[in-house]
């Protein structure tokens, strides 16, 4: 018999839900597209990327063909790399292991670079119709304001209890819809700050809406101080063409081309003056970048070289790429800017 909340739920969406949206298609590949580029990032964010990604990489086997640098430029400025390495290594995966189709259970999904237990029930529910529950952000917020459940969603107990609350409301059929309501409440209705409760189908059955602790619930993560770091890029120019490095294949911006680092100013200038190369400019204003877990701040230090030699680069770790084409590569956000400025004063 179908949970009463699955009724609701699966009936609301059908009327007020989202719908129209490019990825809400059972081509298993824009579905598993889609809920990478979803993760930790809004819609109105994904649409365009979603779109030029599309247009660039229409299936798994011209993604799986393609150089990673080319997924990483599409990628810039989208944040989270290591989910376009993941979804690159998934590409060759689907290839090499599962003969190009994607595979339709939740279990052989989840073996994919990326994807973890709430992404794979989403692609085999929207994709395959699969019975199977989500526990996304969204969905956490809801189960959490419906149903009273205390504690950090987090927290490994609370997590497996909202797990267990998930998959006792998935319906019998009509996938799809319940799936995508699920997400559609938390993001439209349930929301984290002025959630429109007067609207919600759930708000005679809501726990929080009840006793007014929309507010509390769920119970916010413990709070830590956000660190904050420096560092100095340093924009090296000769003529029209600027000098990028290769940054880890792991960590922050991994695999991404960007400005070498250094501790300080007087640190490039002592790099400049043991190569006996070029011209120190003045230094840009500090430039702010926000990660989920630090702050890190730039202080851009532009060097104009005169002529290059063997003593100036490594060339293995990087190259000169024209200035008109340097934002354009496959570089972080701030490096982006930091360039498309560079490429305007010159």
């Amino acid at each position: 018999m179908e949970s009463a909340f699955a009724e609701r739920l699966i009936e609301w969406q059908q009327t007020h839900g989202r719908h129209g949206l490019p990825w809400q298609v059972s081509d298993p590949y824009r579905v598993w597209l889609s809920e990478i580029m979803l993760q930790q990032t809004q819609v109105s964010t994904v649409l365009g990327y979603y779109a030029r990604f599309l247009a660039r990489f229409p299936d798994v086997a011209s993604l799986a063909a393609a150089p990673l640098d080319d997924v990483l430029a599409l990628w810039s400025g989208l944040g989270y790399y290591t989910r376009a390495r993941n979804l690159h290594k998934a590409a060759c995966m689907v290839m090499g292991e599962f003969g190009g189709q994607f595979p339709h259970e939740r279990s052989q999904i989840e073996r994919l670079p990326g994807i973890g237990r709430s992404t794979a029930a989403a692609i085999a529910a929207f994709a395959f119709g699969q019975r199977e529950a989500i526990l996304d952000g969204n969905v956490k917020r809801v189960l959490t304001r419906c149903f009273g459940v205390e504690g950090f969603p987090g927290e490994k107990k609370v997590e497996q209890q909202l797990w267990a609350l998930a998959e006792s409301l998935l319906p019998n059929q009509g996938m799809t819809a319940y799936t995508q309501g699920m997400m559609d409440l938390g993001a439209t209705v349930c929301t984290r700050s002025k959630p429109a409760c007067t609207i919600c189908p759930m708000v005679d059955r809501c726990v929080a809406a009840r006793d007014g602790r929309c507010a509390e619930l769920p119970t916010r993560r413990p709070k830590k101080a956000v660190p904050t770091r420096y560092t100095v890029m340093m924009l090296a120019v000769h003529q029209d063409r600027v000098w990028l490095e290769r940054r880890p294949p792991s960590g922050i911006w991994g695999g991404l081309l960007s400005l070498p680092e250094f501790d300080s100013p007087e640190a490039v200038d002592a790099w400049r003056r043991e190569r006996g190369a070029g011209d120190l400019l003045p230094v840009w204003p500090e430039l702010e970048h926000v990660f989920s877990h630090y702050r890190l701040i730039i202080t851009p230090q532009p060097l104009r070289l005169d002529a290059l030699d063997g003593r100036v680069a490594r060339e293995e770790n990087g190259g000169w790429l024209p200035l008109a084409e340097a934002p354009d590569a496959g570089v972080p956000a701030p490096v982006r800017r930091l360039l498309q400025k560079l490429a305007e004063e010159r």
